[in-house]
């Protein structure tokens, strides 16, 4: 069985503090739910989800034959690997702290990852912005402002965090320039539901973007996913993100300041719905810490396997939550 390093839903159920994810805690949004509610289940989706695709790219302001849809991030992500591999990728070039299904995917099918700080244009390079899981600024933008050396080359930015921005607003980027993927259910409050889409360069090939759907299984997404992605491109759905990024805002300072409090030192830069933070304990105790909360409802995200042990990632979560998480960490101590 695979390794996989994820938060949220364990063997002991699901939490009742779950800081360990970083989806909206706002959500579910209540518009997004009622599509769900509504969805047509009896048949199959048009296998080519030509409604879904148009909607999208008007929401984007983009082509519609750059809309790719895909069963979740890590669909797309394992997908993706798939294509520049059989495209004649050797490397996959990762962010210093970063998801773990990047390496995962690259190590399936056998490409060498390596960091990027090793010199080596060609091959699938990866960024994302808000980072995962420190929350920050990438810093890929000043070499991908240059045209890549070679065709062989995939410039893939996870945007999964960018509408959860958190901290002024985002940064304009040039995203015509790369494959932008996106997973709104994050921004929902709905994990659970798993669908996400991509979109290509200005640029791409057709028989790629044919390629790469060819490499999808048939209804990759079903009726579900479908309504999830048609919701998040409506009116009343982007209205109630803006309302719930106001709240989170509140709800982020006062995490901040309970961090603060109990003596956890937040690594700065973070402009999203997360942060990172170091523990008073030593890295060792982290796991017995960890399990020790999760008895009482409570579950952090230990951060060793993004290379940062020592360190939880904390969603933002309302104020009884966070009561709730001072109070277990405060039986720990005692």
């Amino acid at each position: 069985m695979a390794n996989f390093s994820h938060g949220g839903t364990d063997a002991l159920g699901v939490p009742a503090h779950d800081f360990s994810t970083n989806r909206n805690a706002c959500g579910p949004c209540p518009a997004a739910v009622a599509a769900l509610q509504s969805a047509h289940v009896a048949q199959y989706p048009d296998p080519l989800y030509t409604d879904l695709r148009a909607q999208l790219a008007a929401f984007h302001g983009v082509a519609l034959a750059r809309v790719l849809v895909g069963g979740s991030s890590s669909e797309l992500i394992h997908r993706f690997t798939q294509h520049a591999v059989r495209s004649g990728a050797r490397r996959a070039t990762l962010p210093p702290h970063h998801y773990g299904d990047y390496l995962q995917a690259a190590q399936v099918w056998g490409l060498a990852a390596q960091s990027r700080s090793v010199p080596g244009p060609q091959g699938l390079h990866w960024a994302c912005e808000p980072s995962s899981p420190l929350g920050v600024l990438d810093e890929v933008w000043p070499d991908w402002a240059q045209p890549p050396a070679s065709g062989s080359t995939w410039r893939m930015l996870d945007c999964a965090y960018r509408p959860l921005w958190l901290e002024g607003t985002a940064p304009q980027r040039d995203l015509d320039t790369v494959w932008q993927l996106w997973t709104p259910n994050k921004a929902l409050g709905m994990t659970g539901v798993r669908a996400a889409y991509a979109i290509a360069p200005l640029h791409a090939a057709a028989q790629e973007l044919e390629a790469l759907r060819l490499l999808a299984p048939s209804w990759v997404v079903g009726a579900h996913g479908v309504a999830m992605l048609q919701a998040w491109v409506t009116p009343p759905v982007q209205q109630w993100l803006a309302r719930s990024l106001e709240t989170l805002r509140a709800w982020k300072a006062q995490q901040l300041a309970l961090c603060e409090q109990l003596g956890w030192q937040v690594i700065p830069g973070h402009q999203a719905n997360y942060l990172v933070a170091r523990l008073p304990l030593p890295p060792q105790d982290l796991a017995r810490s960890l399990a020790a909360l999760r008895t009482h409802g409570v579950k952090l995200r230990d951060c060793a396997s993004f290379g940062l042990p020592g360190h939880v990632r904390l969603g933002v979560l309302p104020p009884a939550s966070q009561a709730a998480l001072a109070q277990a960490w405060n039986l720990l101590e005692s």
